[in-house]
């Protein structure tokens, strides 16, 4: 069994939060399925780019939003839902306010988020 880099090793929290993604051209809604520190996997019924830089914000519990700036590493558009969802999308944390990402941190390690 491959051993995943230590960066995907991250404590992970799951769960489905809203998730606004917003473009030169749109504001995409999507949804969250977990989230690291360091990133954050996504479902969206927009096809995003690749190596690409999104603002996006994240909703978490409790009325607590984070805004963040993240970079679709990876993505995996052939697995369509019937809903026309994509699924699969990976997002590496790029740009975090250092409030935001004391609270991101906090909420992961407790899993609060």
């Amino acid at each position: 069994m491959a051993t995943l880099p230590k960066k995907c090793r991250s404590h992970r929290v799951r769960g489905k939060w809203p998730i606004t993604l917003i473009t030169d051209d749109n504001i995409i809604a999507g949804e969250s399925w977990n989230i690291t520190a360091n990133g954050i996997f996504t479902y969206c019924k927009e096809q995003l780019h690749e190596n690409e830089t999104y603002r996006m914000v994240i909703g978490l519990p409790k009325k607590r939003y984070l805004a963040v700036k993240g970079k679709l590493i990876w993505s995996n558009l052939n697995g369509i839902d019937p809903n026309g969802t994509f699924s699969d999308m990976g997002f590496s944390f790029v740009k975090l306010f250092e409030e935001d990402r004391h609270l991101l941190k906090h909420a992961v390690s407790n899993d609060l988020a």
